[in-house]
């Protein structure tokens, strides 16, 4: 049955003295029944950390953190009741596949009966019926990964806890895997809290993102809302891909009447009342025009099959723009844009911080 996961004021620490170093810092985040919440960040920044106080392999410095109402701190990582999947597979190369699923049902001392059962089931569950006879060293990293989370399910865990397990795969299996480990997630319904790096996985795969920087947890909300409505310039430029456009520049007016002047020229945009800000735009709502007053030129294209992106030199800096799929452009090329009017996101200059109009 899925539970709840409660992480409230989590503190860590490592080190003590000038040497003391803080690694997490007041993280408060609330995971409901049968959610998939993504913990995704940069390299250092404690989502792993978090990972391993929720799995009990490291205890937090302070805070308080609840599964299923039942608090946890102090409490050994096999009575938690949880089960994670690590980036390594960290499978039993002696063992078959069958005997890998089995194992900790084994050291529970279930019955071979219900054990075999429920070997069956979970490998149906992943599509790996056929492969319950080898060995992992007979098996593709994606199938591998299979059984990892097949030894994982088989136990049903009140709470599903992933290490960036795709981080070892190549582009193809990744892309599978996601949709599987989705679609996992789907039929179980178990409560799930994955680590990556990845935002195209956190996107994808999360019900709720959760974005975190050097300890501190920057935003929590859906794959939509982080992606439409970043609270700070930081969150908006490590979710999407390619990044955010910023351009530096002073709002003058307000509202509909109002107008963005930055280097090189002015765009007739509903802004936040006259300050100093930082337009945000994403690629997809920047466009090419002929006759457009903003110019600038074209030192990249980029076809991507679906898509053409083209990066263009401004007075303001660098543009990317999205284009359709068959434009053909030159190096050098001088090319006018325009911008959405509907798609602006205005942050503070000088703290990086949203504001509204």
């Amino acid at each position: 049955m899925a539970s709840s996961l409660e992480i409230a004021g989590i503190r860590k620490v490592f080190g003590k003295g000038a040497a003391a170093v803080e690694v997490l810092k007041k993280i408060d985040i609330t995971v409901d029944p049968g959610e998939f919440l993504i913990l995704v960040g940069p390299s250092g920044c404690g989502k792993s950390t978090l990972l391993n106080i929720i799995a009990g392999l490291e205890e937090p410095s302070e805070g308080a953190l609840r599964i299923g109402g039942r608090d946890v701190i102090g409490v050994a990582p096999a009575q938690r009741d949880i089960a994670m999947v690590f980036q390594s597979y960290a499978l039993y190369p002696t063992m078959t596949v069958a005997d890998n699923i089995g194992f900790a049902l084994e050291m529970r001392k279930v019955p071979l009966e219900i054990r075999t059962k429920r070997i069956h089931e979970v490998a149906a569950m992943l599509q790996i019926e056929n492969l319950l006879d080898r060995r992992p060293s007979q098996l593709s990293g994606g199938q591998r990964q299979r059984v990892a989370m097949g030894r994982a399910l088989a136990r049903d865990p009140r709470l599903f806890l992933f290490d960036e397990p795709l981080s070892n795969l190549d582009a193809k299996l990744r892309v599978e895997m996601r949709a599987e480990i989705k679609r996992l997630h789907h039929v179980s319904g178990i409560t799930s809290v994955y680590v990556t790096h990845d935002q195209i996985e956190a996107m994808t795969l999360g019900s709720r993102i959760a974005v975190m920087k050097d300890g501190i947890l920057q935003q929590i909300g859906t794959p939509d809302e982080i992606y439409r409505t970043p609270v700070n310039t930081y969150v908006a430029g490590f979710i999407g891909s390619p990044m955010m456009n910023f351009i530096e520049g002073r709002a003058e007016g307000a509202g509909e009447q109002g107008k963005f002047v930055f280097a090189g020229g002015s765009l007739d945009l509903p802004t936040p009342a006259g300050r100093e800000v930082v337009l945000g735009q994403r690629p997809e709502h920047i466009h090419l025009a002929d006759d457009a007053a903003w110019r600038g030129e074209v030192v990249l294209v980029e076809p991507t099959g679906a898509d053409t992106y083209v990066v263009v030199k401004t007075s303001a800096g660098m543009i990317t723009v999205r284009a359709p799929a068959n434009t053909k452009l030159a190096i050098g090329a001088n090319v006018g844009m325009t911008v959405s009017s509907r798609h602006n996101n205005w942050f503070d200059k000088a703290t990086g911080l949203r504001v509204g109009l």
